[in-house]
């Protein structure tokens, strides 16, 4: 037990709620005389298409009212699922939705949007007894249900969670929350987050809490990660984090973090057979269609590799796009990501690639989503938190005493090689030390087919990183090997064979040999 408490914050206090906004005052449903109004409308309508229901009921939610019809005998549901249309025009509603038929209830399920939405607070959330009596290990609070039910699910079993939809849509505002529900239930001695914000301004929110909270590899100067090799090199030692711990794991004969970490508390496991209390790791990527767009496969295949293995060693991810396209959201990444939530989108098909099934299309925004748990749909009101609540939040924890220093993952560099030592001896060219592939790429364009080459053939050919395939190319253009980028941000091979390019290394190269 002591070599656990050498770990912790004695002193950590949970951050209060006061200063987390209320908003009673935007409160204003329906009346019961409204709700009796639609009934009417929608059973006129139905009986229209002759179509018979037994009974309808409605349970008013904080944006959508669910109004469950029971069918006639011999009435096909089909012809109840293709009124979605007319219903929205009989109530004068944005948009409807049918569920045809509601799991496990023997009913039909018509979505209509509130006329005056209510905001579902986080306050109100952090504060309900449904939070703070959860028994998970990482509980998150999303918002509430249709029925105006408090929704907690647990990080833990999810075990990763995908985040997609269009813009302006909520997906920031939702990861937002998922961080402070975390934050509210978790000291810094349990919990680290590794934040990776391609956007540079929406998780910069929370790079005061670095001495409390974040992880990172120690040769990163910025606690919260902006650029692509930062997170190339991030990911690669989450990797081998998870490497070791599951060494740990087996050593201790243990199955999973929680069975490892209890017998660190009672003792069992100390310091002096290299083991450590092991706090849970939550990788945050706000927007991850960037990242693949620039990096590709040198950022897909270690998260792949994190979220088939890491679970159990208490690593978790959280990924986050407003493109929810098929080279984004590959099959990869989709198998390893069973939980899903997904706010507005722009078509069905993006609603297809998300959820596997249609839907988002047809929510009404603003926070309005689907999440997908082990192929259930669950249609939620994400609770709201803004930047001034972020900010305050962050203070109350920045106050309280810390740790010396961010918490440290595997560092990356590796011991000094031949080829560093070639690259201190190499000279310079364009102000920098040649790259060690310097010859191996310029020999690669020129044999290359192609009168033009980008950043993209070298980061392809020899699987690089997007900054040091574009250092490379002002390499080969300050030794005129390539000309200057154009408009399309392509370069024209200049040197035409391998005699030509021969005479350029013999140039550069000359003061360098021994």
């Amino acid at each position: 037990m002591e070599e656990y408490t050498k770990n912790e914050l004695k002193n950590f206090v949970v951050p209060s709620t006061n200063f987390l906004v209320e908003y009673n005052e935007q409160d204003n449903p329906q009346t019961v005389g409204e709700l009796e109004a639609n009934k009417e409308l929608i059973e006129d309508t139905l009986f229209d298409y002759d179509i018979d229901i037994t009974d309808i009921k409605a349970t008013q939610g904080p944006t959508i009212t669910l109004y469950e019809i029971k069918p006639a005998p011999g009435i096909r549901i089909s012809s109840i699922r293709n009124l979605a249309d007319d219903i929205a025009l009989s109530i004068a509603a944005l948009s409807v939705r049918i569920i045809a038929p509601i799991p496990g209830k023997g009913t039909i399920g018509i979505e209509v949007p509130n006329a005056h939405p209510k905001v579902v607070s986080m306050k109100s959330m952090i504060e309900s007894t449904e939070f703070q009596n959860s028994k998970a290990e990482l509980p998150i609070v999303l918002g509430k249900s249709i029925e105006n039910e408090v929704f907690v699910t647990d990080l833990v079993k999810a075990p990763h969670i995908l985040v997609a939809g269009a813009t302006g849509q909520g997906k920031s505002v939702g990861l937002n929350v998922i961080i402070a529900s975390l934050l509210y239930k978790k000291s810094p001695s349990e919990l680290k987050f590794v934040f990776i914000d391609p956007k540079k301004v929406e998780l910069s929110l929370y790079s005061d809490l670095e001495n409390h909270y974040l992880a990172k590899v120690p040769e990163e100067k910025e606690a919260v990660l902006t650029e692509v090799d930062s997170v190339e090199r991030t990911l690669q030692s989450l990797c081998k984090l998870m490497d070791k711990r599951y060494n740990l794991l087996k050593d201790a004969r243990c199955k999973k973090i929680t069975e490892y970490n209890e017998k660190i508390r009672s003792g069992i496991l100390s310091r002096e057979e290299e083991h450590e209390y092991m706090p849970y790791i939550v990788v945050v990527i706000d927007e991850f269609a960037d990242l693949i767009m620039t990096a590709g496969k040198k950022i897909e295949e270690p998260i792949c590799r994190l979220a088939q293995l890491a679970r159990a060693v208490g690593i978790h991810l959280i990924i986050a796009t407003q493109r929810p396209s098929v080279d984004i959201i590959t099959g990869k990444i989709k198998a390893n990501f069973p939980t899903r939530i997904a706010f507005k989108t722009s078509s069905k098909v993006d609603s297809q690639t998300i959820l596997d099934s249609n839907g988002a299309e047809q929510l009404i925004g603003r926070g309005d989503m689907l999440l997908s748990e082990g192929g259930r749909l669950t249609r939620l009101q994400c609770a709201f938190i803004d930047t001034p609540e972020i900010e305050n939040l962050v203070q109350e924890i920045s106050k309280q005493q810390g740790y010396s220093s961010c918490y440290e993952l595997p560092t990356t560099l590796q011991p000094q090689t031949q080829n560093t030592i070639e690259k201190k001896e190499l000279p310079s060219i364009a102000g920098a030390k040649i790259d060690p592939l310097f010859k191996r790429v310029a020999s690669a364009v020129v044999e290359s087919s192609d009168k033009k080459i980008g950043s993209s053939f070298i980061q392809m050919k020899f699987a690089l990183g997007y900054s040091r395939a574009c250092d490379l190319l002002e390499q080969l253009e300050a030794a005129g090997i390539v000309s200057q980028r154009d408009e399309s941000y392509n370069r024209e091979v200049l040197v035409q064979n391998s005699e030509e390019l021969e005479k350029i290394f013999a140039k550069i190269f000359k003061d360098s040999e021994q």
